[in-house]
């Protein structure tokens, strides 16, 4: 029997870890319960093991723990000689108090422009109110009065390693947008409106919780925590009319662990160690909260759960108690590589990187992916689908568990040694990371969490993405900030990622979710009534913890709208991004493959490639996953489609198909890169051409109107990546994947994506010719289907000689060999094309030559 009060319970004296004897508890399990992965594995086992947790096991908690008892006193207990300041009772008639009461409330009177819900971490970690009536954090300091929990960087001074408090810079004035566009000074009171709500934000979060910083570090406060003396939960569910921890480690028993709630609506259970000193869960037990909501009785994964697995034949994920023993636990070997100044991403899915129908694991992506990465010479690595999501065809952007990495790939463990792997290869390792929706699903999800609609997202229509099928977050709500902005700073903490790419920002920054609307450029689509400021806020605040606890990381935006002011420091009343996602890009070549090689304009290619607003920095790409999911083709197939089923062997015969999409498709991507930013995507496989498209596995649809969507018999065959085509020395891909790695070498030797020197000097609609000049470098483009140039001149800066050092014709990249790289260019002293000097070149049809300037 369980001696339970509510909110706590009492130590009894079998263990449930480390023995097989039977206990009070009921019929416990009597092993731990450990996950590993081996290489050759599905992506996850359970296997029955001896507990190795010890009774001084490291404490995951912070040095207070406090302890709800039946009467709604607080009482604080320590565990370490660390000082804290006494807090004072909170007045139940606080206006604080009845906001966050955590009882339902309409949508309207939960947020409003002045009125911020503060939550129970004031209370839990200690706290005071003012004068004002605002409940005040008190901040928990060690013996060298410095900030419990606040990261440390280490620097260099006179040969030795000192520690220095990273720290987020205060708000700027947010004026220096105008100085560097103009224009936007008709939009003043919309910018300089939504700046100050940032400003007032970060005042709010100053006051009432101590600082960004402080807020953001909600992963220590919620979810699971062990300390010396056992293990406390908490969750937010203000909805909820009841609530208990059940799990293995309880035989389900909903009464055998009863949390209490406080005024804020968070629930809390302190769970003491066994007699024995053994934790009163193991780790690898199954998880979950049981509610009494609006809604019913539901059992809910935690939503602060740090992994979750899916049982064989069960549809619904159960959350796993995660806290392997001390000596199990992976430990970074290696630091993370400084930012680079040029990013060439190669972005990936560990579960579809296999050249097998299979889903590939973490373990086979660090060992066999990752040098396959960096021998091609990218720098960066950015991982698709690593947040826990039920839908594996959701390609990982219906994510249910948020601070969980995906269990089919392996443990965290796993991605931890993945990532350290990345560093020790000198790859940036980013994180595809999703705070635009969230899953619709509400058994393993935070839909409905605590029965309740407006929970964590907006409710009715404006919490819906009708097209996503997917819940929207209501960014203007003091515990949703909370959960995202620990969310992002989690898996930089613990997982050591490089930074992010977020996914969807265009939903996010308006009320339309840019559904149905064709942006023009007009200033007035990007700052009225449509634009989400709450959102964008949000962004402005993610951007500032990452930037000023992070200083190395990165961070991409997805945007289509082309917001201005999206990749300017938050400070100078910017957005914040470091670069925004050029996706005009792959939707203009789609549209230029579709017409007839005659029809296709320089001029048109041109612009969109260079149509990005001054000094805000893009990630160019001709193709992401994007445009290689089933409805659609890579850029490979697009050019050359069945043919590449029959004529990709060389030693069999080509064909013109073949010939001019090869030619074309090395062509596309450099001038991609060349032009399209300061940073370069590819979606692994596309460098050498990858045929077909993605198709996850999945079974027959049957919608409520009687419709059925055929599926495709839950079949991998087309979600892998088939790299043995492109490594065999046999085929057609092999030149299309050396030419990739010659482009990305180049770049990283001349670092011609961030020269503060362009200009193109041609583009021909007559011979098809496009030329221009970044750093050093002249490149030279001759598009037509027939036409080769003898003698053929070019503008350029700087005086001198010139030497080839790309060729897209190079018989080594499925070329023709139509060039000698032997020869030298000298200029002469002749303007052409507006350019001071030139030399004369050989400019072969379908081709891409790059000449750089030979400096003594």
């Amino acid at each position: 029997m369980v001696y339970s009060l509510s909110g706590i319970r009492l130590p009894t004296v079998p263990t449930a870890c480390s023995s097989n004897r039977s206990s009070n508890h009921g019929e416990r399990k009597s092993v731990n319960l450990s996950l590993f992965v081996r290489k050759d594995s599905f992506p996850w086992k359970i296997f029955a093991g001896k507990s190795s947790h010890d009774s001084d096991s490291s404490s995951m908690a912070t040095a207070t723990e406090k302890i709800l008892i039946p009467g709604g006193k607080a009482e604080l207990s320590s565990s370490s000689t660390d000082s804290v300041e006494a807090p004072e009772a909170v007045p139940e008639d606080s206006q604080v108090c009845q906001e966050v009461a955590g009882t339902p409330m309409e949508e309207d009177s939960r947020i409003h422009s002045e009125q911020y819900n503060v939550s129970s971490e004031l209370v839990s970690r200690g706290s005071k109110v003012d004068d004002e009536q605002h409940v005040v954090p008190v901040r928990v300091m060690d013996n060298n009065n410095k900030v419990e929990g606040a990261p440390l960087e280490f620097q260099e001074s006179d040969g030795k390693s000192e520690p220095k408090l990273r720290s987020i810079p205060p708000p700027g004035t947010g004026q220096r947008i105008y100085k560097i566009d103009p224009m936007l000074e008709g939009h003043r009171n919309h910018l300089d409106y939504r700046y100050g709500h940032y400003k007032k934000m970060r005042e709010l979060i100053d006051k009432n919780e101590g600082g960004l910083e402080a807020f953001s570090r909600g992963y220590e406060k919620f979810g699971f925590h062990r300390s010396s003396t056992g293990i406390t939960y908490r969750e937010w569910a203000p909805g909820a009319k009841g609530a208990a921890l059940i799990g293995d480690f309880n035989n389900w028993n909903p009464n055998a662990d009863v949390m209490t709630r406080n005024e804020f609506g968070v629930w809390e259970i302190f769970l003491p160690n066994n007699a024995d000193g053994s934790p009163p869960i193991c780790h690898g037990s199954q998880v979950k909260i049981r509610m009494d909501t609006p809604s019913g009785i539901k059992d809910s994964i935690p939503a602060w759960i740090k992994f979750s697995v899916q049982a064989p034949g069960e549809i619904p994920y159960d959350g796993i108690y995660y806290d392997p023993p001390e000596e199990e636990k992976y430990v970074f070997k290696h630091p993370q590589p400084k930012r680079p100044k040029s990013l060439r991403i190669y972005e990936s899915h560990v579960g579809m990187s296999s050249t097998e129908p299979v889903i590939n694991t973490y373990a086979n992506f660090r060992d066999d992916v990752l040098p396959r990465i960096k021998r091609l010479g990218y720098n960066a690595v950015q991982i698709m689908a690593i947040q826990e999501h039920s839908y594996y065809a959701s390609f990982g952007y219906h994510v249910t568990n948020f601070f969980a990495p995906s269990s089919r790939f392996g443990t965290p463990d796993d991605l931890k040694s993945l990532i350290d792997k990345a560093h020790e290869l000198g790859l940036l390792v980013l994180m595809d990371i999703v705070h635009s929706h969230a899953s619709n699903n509400v058994l393993d999800g935070l839909n409905k969490f605590d029965g309740t609609d407006s929970h964590y997202f907006h409710s009715g229509a404006r919490g819906y993405h009708w097209m996503w099928d997917s819940r929207l977050f209501n960014y203007g709500h003091w515990e949703v900030l909370r959960f995202l902005l620990s969310n992002a700073r989690w898996w930089l903490e613990e997982y050591k990622f490089d930074g992010f790419r977020f996914d969807g920002v265009t939903s996010m920054m308006y009320t339309h979710h840019g559904l149905q609307v064709a942006f023009t450029g007009n200033y007035n689509e990007y700052f009225g009534f449509a634009t989400d400021v709450d959102a964008v806020v949000y962004l402005m605040l993610v951007n500032d913890l990452i930037h000023g606890l992070f200083p190395e990381a990165v961070t991409v935006g997805e945007d289509v709208s082309g917001m201005p002011t999206f990749c300017i420091p938050v400070q100078d009343g910017g957005v914040g991004f470091d670069y925004r996602l050029h996706m005009a890009i792959a939707d203009k070549w789609i549209e230029v493959l579709q017409k007839r090689d005659e029809d296709w304009s320089m001029g048109d290619i041109v612009h969109t490639l260079t149509n990005k607003r001054w000094s805000e920095k893009c990630v160019a790409y001709a193709e992401s996953h994007d445009q290689a999911l089933v409805g659609d083709k890579t850029t490979a197939f697009w050019l050359m489609d069945k043919d590449m089923y029959d004529f990709m062997a060389l030693d069999g015969p080509s064909t013109p198909v073949i010939d001019r999409g090869i030619a074309l498709h090395k062509m596309i991507r450099l001038i991609t890169m060349g032009l399209g930013g300061e940073g370069y995507l590819n979606f692994m496989g596309n460098e050498f051409g990858h045929p077909e498209w993605i198709d996850f596995p999945r079974g027959e649809q049957h919608l409520p109107d009687g419709k059925v969507i055929p599926g495709n018999n839950d079949s991998y065959d087309k979600c892998r990546r088939r790299f043995d085509l492109g490594d065999a020395g046999y085929l057609r891909y092999r030149g299309m994947q050396e030419f990739d790695q010659a482009m990305q070498h180049l770049e990283e030797k001349y670092g011609f994506m961030t020269s503060g020197h362009q200009y193109i000097s041609r583009k021909d609609e007559g011979d098809r010719t496009i030329v221009f000049e970044r750093g050093n470098l002249v490149f030279v483009f001759n598009f037509h289907w027939n036409n080769s140039y003898s003698d053929f001149r070019i503008g350029c800066l700087k005086p001198g000689k010139y030497k080839l050092v790309l060729d897209s014709d190079d018989k080594l990249f499925g070329g023709f060999d139509r060039i000698d790289h032997r020869a030298e260019y000298f200029t002469t002293e002749m303007w052409y094309d507006g350019r001071p000097h030139s030399f004369l070149v050989y400019a072969p049809c379908r081709t891409a030559v790059v000449y750089a300037l030979v400096e003594d």
